[in-house]
């Protein structure tokens, strides 16, 4: 039987968790109390901190009888992470806590499958909620009061909390409809590429475009590791930009990691490597005063990449590339990778892109698996979209 865990720090505020699993009860599913505080329980709970904490690498020990708080905190969020992942009687999960159980409850959530229910109700969730949710589905329900005791207001928010659950939990959503998913990567100045890719391939795979701002790649990724991509799509690689040279919207060191990883097939480009993305003119580092920017919206500025800068794009992409042992074909578009990218356009750069290109060619390692390919085209161009549907299909098939 599937079951809604109800997890909390039940050494703190154990009257909330033992209000929120009884309303949820009342709506009609079954319930697991779930302890993650770091000192004795004050209500009944079905499972244990010492349970918990039992799933730290360090063992129970690492966690509990601590003096140190934060440090408690910190290994319980470890142990929570372990414990969630492992549940195989989960019909979703809902938390609730303030600032140290936020943290904790969040590790597990963020283990746990894209699609299966998760709510944290929290004193944080009207702030910055990105170190919490990340890459994830979780929601964040903000408690209003602090989590003190109930009274009228906590009992009315935690109610419909425990509604939400309920309700998520009943009527999960219908199955897809068969088609294959694969993730594409898209930027404003891709978006012609991409819409005619996802364009000509929607009738036979199911399409799910990211948008490439740091978390749009990740979360593309996490969706690969997790199994759900039969392939990917990845032309706009600008990420890697703002990773390398200190951008806002930044990609991590394990960007192509799960292409690597699950040797999923692959067609890639150099789409928006043109480009390294900040905030407002003032917030731009005082080292790159003086250098070419576009204003691409009050709020956005873009700064275009120097032949240096390609370089060591290129560099960066070829050694990844390499360590996937899967299908890759690689596309490069030799009049340009963005919309900006392009003769008479803002960022028109031959000898910026030829470095770039000249790069990845010669970092990457062709074999039977994995080819790099010049293309006469711009990236927006309909023939490049069609060149990279082609390849896609050409390896998808093998």
């Amino acid at each position: 039987m599937k079951r809604i865990y109800v997890v909390g720090t039940a050494d703190t505020k154990g009257e909330e968790l033992a209000f929120l699993a009884d309303a949820i009860a009342a709506a009609g599913a079954a319930v697991v109390r779930v302890d993650v505080g770091t000192r004795g329980a004050t209500v009944p709970v079905d499972v244990s901190n010492e349970e918990v904490a039992g799933h730290h690498p360090g063992g129970g020990a690492a966690v509990l009888g601590m003096d140190d708080r934060g440090t408690a905190v910190a290994a319980m969020a470890i142990a929570f992470a372990r414990f969630a992942q492992f549940r195989t009687d989960m019909a979703g999960m809902i938390g609730i806590g303030g600032g140290g159980g936020t943290s904790i409850i969040t590790s597990g959530m963020r283990t746990l499958p894209l699609g299966l229910p998760k709510i944290m109700v929290s004193t944080l969730a009207s702030g910055d909620t990105s170190p919490y949710v990340d890459v994830s589905d979780i929601i964040m329900m903000p408690s209003v009061t602090d989590m003190a005791g109930l009274n009228r207001l906590s009992r009315t928010v935690l109610h419909n909390a425990a509604q939400a659950i309920s309700g998520m939990a009943a009527n999960p959503a219908p199955p897809p409809d068969g088609k294959p998913s694969i993730g594409l990567t898209m930027f404003g100045v891709t978006t012609p590429c991409v819409t005619a890719i996802a364009d000509e391939l929607r009738s036979t795979y199911d399409c799910m475009v990211f948008h490439a701002t740091g978390t749009g790649g990740r979360s593309m990724e996490k969706l690969a590791d997790s199994g759900l991509l039969a392939g990917v799509i990845d032309i706009t690689t600008t990420e890697v930009c703002d990773l390398l040279f200190g951008g806002v919207l930044p990609a991590t060191a394990d960007r192509f990691g799960a292409v690597a990883r699950t040797g999923l097939p692959y067609v890639g480009s150099v789409g928006a490597l043109d480009m390294v993305n900040f905030w407002a003119p003032p917030t731009i580092p005082e080292r790159y005063r003086g250098r070419l920017f576009y204003e691409h919206n009050p709020n956005v500025t873009l700064m275009r990449t120097t032949p240096d800068e390609c370089r060591r794009i290129g560099e960066w992409i070829g050694e990844r590339l390499n360590r996937s042992q899967g299908p890759v074909r690689f596309l490069i578009p030799e009049k340009g990778v963005s919309a900006l990218d392009i003769e008479g356009g803002a960022f028109f750069d031959p000898e910026a892109d030829a470095a770039l290109f000249e790069a990845i060619e010669r970092t990457t390692q062709p074999n039977a698996t994995r080819r790099v390919t010049r293309l006469p085209l711009h990236i927006n161009d309909p023939e490049f979209a069609k060149a990279a549907v082609a390849a896609f299909l050409d390896i998808a098939s093998k």
